[in-house]
């Protein structure tokens, strides 16, 4: 019997801690043969190590090779996934917020969804998956600091007013530029969805996208495919040429967009109280047209009252931003 047979019998042994084969987790992640000793090696790959889920699995491994197929022995490692016990597996609404090009407030309407759901009661984490400008710890106006560690090994993510946060800013020294390749990228964004210890009772994940369409995109959509996204732009034309590229990037790997938010639409003039479209008008609008999607809201250019980048419900653009979220509820439903 060659490897390739063994495995596929293998495959077919169900996981008893995630109730699917090890076809279907890809548990299989090593399998070889001491010809000397008639000995298999394997590495095996299950939901959850320790009780009687792990001691059937090993039976069920150990039949299968000793007594189905006849080998002398059998050296066998089991690890535990990290996929199986990480957000990525349970309940949870993940929302992304991309957008074409930078400077368009993206990372400032993330931390503000992120900060009025918060207000709602629901426990909502977020994910600074803006590796190399990740600004969410600044937003939110979280001082630098470094993550801790459960006794699982688990990083614990830093919390502020509600919001759970995982960044690289915080495995980085104050100011010091992230220079990484994109395997380097993809390591890092895998700890962000499979090492972090969230609250048991997360109901929302935002995801704050690098500008454009490079590898993160791509990544997540390999990590959680169930994201939905908010594309953001200005009215610029620019700004808005670019954001339906991005849009029709996501739309291409299947992610289904809830809607686009216009930031910075218009200027509410103090003297005659009047709008004035500093940065053009419509782009919104052609964004969601081209992507035959929603128009969520157009947000005018104001300064927080009492927070760096965050508004309060009494304020014009903190009441949009609770519409805002009401709608992403409604949505994502």
């Amino acid at each position: 019997m060659t490897m390739d047979e063994l495995k596929q019998l293998l495959e077919q042994i169900i996981d008893p801690t995630v109730n699917k084969t090890l076809k279907e987790t890809y548990g299989i992640k090593h399998i070889g043969y001491d010809d000397e000793k008639d000995v298999v090696t394997l590495i095996v790959s299950i939901g959850k190590l320790g009780g009687d889920g792990e001691k059937t699995i090993r039976r069920q491994i150990a039949r299968v090779v000793k007594i189905d197929c006849g080998y002398t022995g059998i050296r066998l490692q089991l690890e535990e996934s990290k996929i199986y016990n990480s957000i990525t597996k349970k309940d949870i609404k993940f929302i992304g917020i991309i957008s074409g090009k930078g400077g368009v407030g993206k990372s400032s309407v993330a931390a503000n969804i992120a900060y009025r759901l918060s207000k709602k009661g629901i426990r909502v984490g977020m994910i600074d998956a803006d590796i190399y400008g990740s600004s969410l710890p600044t937003v939110l106006e979280i001082p630098h600091q470094n993550p801790n560690y459960d006794d699982d090994k688990k990083i614990i993510p830093i919390e502020k007013d509600g919001i759970e946060l995982i960044s690289t800013e915080f495995f980085t020294d104050p100011g010091q530029p992230v220079i990484w390749r994109g395997s380097m990228l993809n390591s890092m964004l895998s700890h962000f969805f499979y090492d972090i210890k969230w609250h048991s009772d997360t109901e929302y994940v935002i995801i704050d996208f690098p500008p454009g369409t490079g590898d993160i995109i791509l990544d997540v959509k390999n990590i959680v495919p169930q994201t939905k996204m908010i594309i953001v732009t200005t009215p610029n034309v620019s700004a808005s040429h670019v954001a339906v590229k991005a849009g029709l990037a996501v739309k291409t790997l299947g992610h289904e967009i809830l809607g686009v938010i216009e930031n910075m639409s218009y200027y509410i003039n103090p003297v005659n109280k009047e709008k004035e479209y500093i940065f053009g008008k419509g782009g919104g609008y052609k964004v969601s047209n081209t992507l035959d999607t929603e128009l969520i809201a157009e947000l005018p250019i104001n300064r927080p009252k009492y927070h760096q980048d965050l508004y309060e419900i009494d304020e014009e653009n903190g009441k949009i931003y609770d519409d805002i979220t009401e709608f992403i509820i409604y949505k994502s439903n």
